[in-house]
């Protein structure tokens, strides 16, 4: 399950980093994915409105076995 989670993570990855951000695969555990936001992201006002509603939305219509993305 962590191959797949990367690899949507490569997808987003391209749009955090056109606002000067990142997104970097911390844990995949029991269908919780633990990510660390980057850059421009780590500081940013909307950063959980991004984790929410474009990263964990992302991952849980492409990987089933996802319930959660928390930020650590």
């Amino acid at each position: 399950m962590e191959e797949k989670v990367s690899a949507v993570l490569d997808e987003i990855r391209p749009l955090l980093q056109a606002d000067g951000g990142d997104i970097q695969l911390v844990s995949v555990e029991d269908g919780v994915v633990k990510v660390r936001l980057r850059g421009a992201c780590a500081g940013c006002p909307g950063a959980q409105m991004t984790l929410k509603m474009a990263v964990e939305r992302r991952l849980k219509a492409a990987v089933p076995e996802v319930h959660r993305v928390e930020s650590v």
